[in-house]
């Protein structure tokens, strides 16, 4: 009896251990390798005209993006300052989509103009009846 609950303890043993490795696989890996993932696409991510905080605290807008170069120009309160873009903490607030692509000048179709000049003449037609 002795020797079959010592066999029951090994397999116990066993699983403990495993259970113990996947659990530090996850928090010592996976959750690292995320961040990473994460900060990577930020880094990408970046256009002029967004509004960041390097990781010494300097807040700023994007003036420029070199890629090429991994460098940044930051406008500060009117002082334009140049950093890797390693130096990019976090991106506080996105430039709008229109300001990051040229605009386009918008044009109204022509169907509008017939339903107002439409709707003129049946509030004239209103004014008749009175």
């Amino acid at each position: 009896m002795f020797a079959a609950a010592q066999g029951g303890n090994m397999i116990f043993t066993i699983v403990i251990v495993v259970v113990m490795v996947v659990m530090m696989y996850f928090s010592m890996v996976r959750g690292p390798r995320k961040q990473q993932e994460k900060r990577k696409e930020m880094m990408n991510g970046l256009h002029k005209g967004d509004t960041v905080v390097t990781v010494g605290g300097l807040m700023g807008k994007i003036d420029s993006v070199d890629p090429k170069k991994a460098t940044v120009v930051l406008d500060a309160n009117g002082v334009f300052l140049t950093f890797s873009t390693q130096a990019i903490g976090q991106v506080t607030k996105r430039a709008s989509a229109q300001s990051t692509t040229e605009a386009k000048p918008e044009t109204k179709p022509e169907a509008t103009d017939t339903q107002d000049s439409s709707s003129e003449n049946k509030t004239d037609d209103t004014d008749k009846k009175d």
